[in-house]
């Protein structure tokens, strides 16, 4: 199989719709990693340590 980066020529610029569309799609993956993150890791965490009067996990392990 065929590398096709090695196709594009060294002092050949790309069109800017296509730098503009894969900045795009980057900005989305990272914006979508951030909110699973937050849905998944730390809101969980924040009710958890609100249920439990305000002490974390690492305060209880602290204590022990």
């Amino acid at each position: 199989m065929e590398n096709p980066f090695k196709k594009i020529l060294h002092n050949e610029e790309l069109p800017e719709v296509l730098k503009n569309k894969v900045l795009n799609d980057v900005a989305m993956i990272k914006l979508s990693i951030d909110v699973a993150d937050l849905f998944v890791v730390k809101y969980p965490n924040t009710i958890a340590d609100l249920l439990n009067g305000g002490i974390s996990k690492a305060d209880k392990k602290d204590k022990e």
